[in-house]
């Protein structure tokens, strides 16, 4: 039998949405996808990386009319508020992707004779998102594009009250034709989050959230 999560409407407890468990046999596919992806997104100029990231931006922008009554069904906020959320998103993506540049630079100490003395920053490897239902798209996208401006490939594991907006963002980036392999949305439980944690396989975990 499926496992699967249920999204109950808080406006009318409705269902709405239900969707299956990521199996574990497709959470390793994609862990070896997104291996393979980020190793040649390491590589890949940070212009480059930025094309990506605002495209996608631009992506989920073109989707505001059917997102923002998506999100008050899932996560009960009224109408009116939603698009606020979309112009904050795309506020602190583009800021973040603005100032990669500098934020990634190498930094060079004051120089000290016979030594050659430098900090670079190196891509982490997977970066391993687990965002609320809250303000699901604002938490997400300060990890989400960080974490791909700075070479890094993203597993996106929602809330399972706002499941939609990981679906969001698969197809933005999809819109954005970002390599296939460097973004994966995941719907997990807790024990798998815990397996995949443990793992090794992943370099850095951003959690947003109060769960034990």
């Amino acid at each position: 039998m499926t496992r699967t999560v249920r999204l109950v409407s808080p406006v009318d407890g409705s269902l709405y949405a239900e969707r299956p468990y990521t199996p574990d046999s497709a959470v390793a596919q994609a862990l070896d996808a997104a291996e393979r992806a980020q190793r040649d997104w390491r590589h890949r100029p940070l212009e480059e990386r930025a094309r990506f990231c605002s495209a996608a931006v631009d992506a989920m922008l073109a989707m505001q009319a059917e997102i923002v009554p998506e999100l008050a069904w899932q996560m009960g906020r009224p109408v009116r508020y939603g698009a606020g959320e979309l112009r904050g998103f795309a506020e602190r993506a583009r800021h973040m992707i603005a100032i990669a540049a500098e934020a990634l630079a190498p930094i060079e100490p004051e120089p000290k004779p016979g030594f050659r003395r430098y900090i670079r920053r190196e891509p982490l490897g997977l970066v391993l998102v687990i965002a609320p239902w809250n303000y699901p798209y604002l938490t997400a996208v300060n990890s989400v594009i960080p974490a791909l401006m700075a070479g890094n490939a993203v597993l996106l594991k929602h809330a399972g009250q706002t499941l939609l907006v990981g679906e969001r963002f698969t197809e933005a980036f999809r819109r954005a034709n970002l390599p296939e392999g460097l973004f994966h949305n995941l719907v997990l439980d807790h024990d798998q989050c815990a397996a995949l944690i443990g793992s090794g396989r992943v370099q850095q975990v951003n959690f947003t959230g109060s769960v034990a």
